[in-house]
């Protein structure tokens, strides 16, 4: 006869099972986690950061198609497949949407598209710049399934791309909201006395700062750029964990069995790291989850302002701050659809949350 675990781990992992809303939501972060590590291996556009402009082609529709042509630099980028899998390849080509073309006498003539109704300017080339002359290969029909930015990129790929930034902060800011807020409420909770006044006098100055002007001043002082704001949002985030950790760590050192470990003559740090912190895991679990969701809204919100990632890199919040003013323009899906993915990878880490808390919840 088989034995049933009962352990609270597995009760726990049995009850979140249960909850339709949270493994819908978990379902949906892996998802897109996979698409985030994946995406230049599904984007449209393998161009580093999805940024290969054609300006004549701009802010059109999803759906929009056309042909494009690509002239070859004959330039060897020595790119290998794992950096063009995962950061994008080195484009040194030059694409051209085009209109109609013919060839004659060795030379390819072409029309260059034109929005409007408006004709293009007619230009030509040498069929000797094709590899064995043959220009068919780099004649293709592109579509646009979620149209084209105010640049003329790729808006499906600028998508994909774009949340590779929102989707990683969370792990970063949580990791080091995790390391400080786990070492800072530790010390307090179980020392006390002065180390705790210390702390708390910390922890309330900086609660005291608003959230957005402290990774603001932090992102000044450390430089615009992608690593920056990961940091500076981390370093934000640490307090609330960190008080956490104080409440359960007083209330966990009285228990008997730490006075146990004192009695076996264990040190302090084993007594913390080995028989407290694995017992107050539970709430750490479900703030990590929260602070997934706050981290995505805050870069958002820095990438809005522009002290968030720098273009060309694909960011949701630029791509709002870009394009907000399409809403009165007639192409509010310009600023919507970013708009939509923060709000879906938000709501799904806020879902994981609430069905944490109430797996972990010993009275229910």
């Amino acid at each position: 006869m088989a034995k049933k675990n009962n352990s609270l781990t597995s009760l726990a992992l049995q009850k979140f099972k249960k909850n339709f809303w949270g493994v819908f939501s978990l379902l949906i972060i892996i998802c897109i986690g996979l698409l985030s590590i994946g995406a230049y291996i599904v984007a449209p556009d393998h161009s580093e950061n999805a940024n290969q402009m054609h300006l004549s082609i701009h802010s059109k529709t999803p759906g929009f198609s056309v042909d494009m042509l690509t002239i070859p630099s004959g330039i060897n980028s020595n790119q290998n497949w794992w950096s063009k899998q995962f950061f994008g390849e080195h484009n040194t080509s030059s694409e051209i949407p085009i209109s109609s073309y013919r060839v004659e006498q060795d030379v390819l003539h072409y029309t260059a598209y034109a929005s409007d109704g408006l004709v293009g300017e007619q230009k030509e080339i040498a069929l000797s710049r094709f590899p064995n002359s043959d220009y068919k290969p780099f004649i293709n029909h592109r579509t646009f399934r979620f149209g084209t930015d105010k640049y003329g990129r790729d808006y499906l790929s600028r998508i994909l791309i774009g949340s590779r930034i929102s989707f990683f902060i969370g792990f970063v800011a949580v990791f080091i909201s995790l390391f400080v807020g786990l070492i800072m409420g530790s010390l307090a909770g179980y020392y006390g006395g002065k180390i705790d006044a210390l702390i708390m006098w910390i922890i309330n100055i900086t609660w005291s700062i608003p959230t957005l002007l402290l990774v603001i001043a932090i992102t000044l002082a450390l430089g615009k750029g992608f690593w920056q704001v990961f940091i500076a949002v981390g370093l934000t985030m640490w307090v609330e964990v960190a008080r956490v950790v104080r409440g359960q760590m007083i209330s966990a050192k009285e228990m008997q069995y730490v006075t146990a470990a004192r009695a076996l003559g264990y040190n302090d740090y084993r007594i913390i790291t080995k028989h407290i912190l694995p017992n107050i895991f539970g709430p750490l679990i479900v703030i990590s989850a929260a602070n997934f969701a706050a981290a995505i809204l805050i870069e958002s919100g820095l990438s809005f302002l522009g002290i968030g990632a720098q273009p060309p890199m694909a960011s949701w919040g630029a791509m709002i701050k870009d394009h907000y003013n399409y809403i009165i323009l007639g192409k509010p899906y310009l600023a919507l659809i970013p708009g939509f993915c923060i709000m879906l990878l938000v709501m799904a880490f806020m879902l994981v949350g609430n069905a944490l808390r109430d797996a972990l919840d010993v009275k229910t």
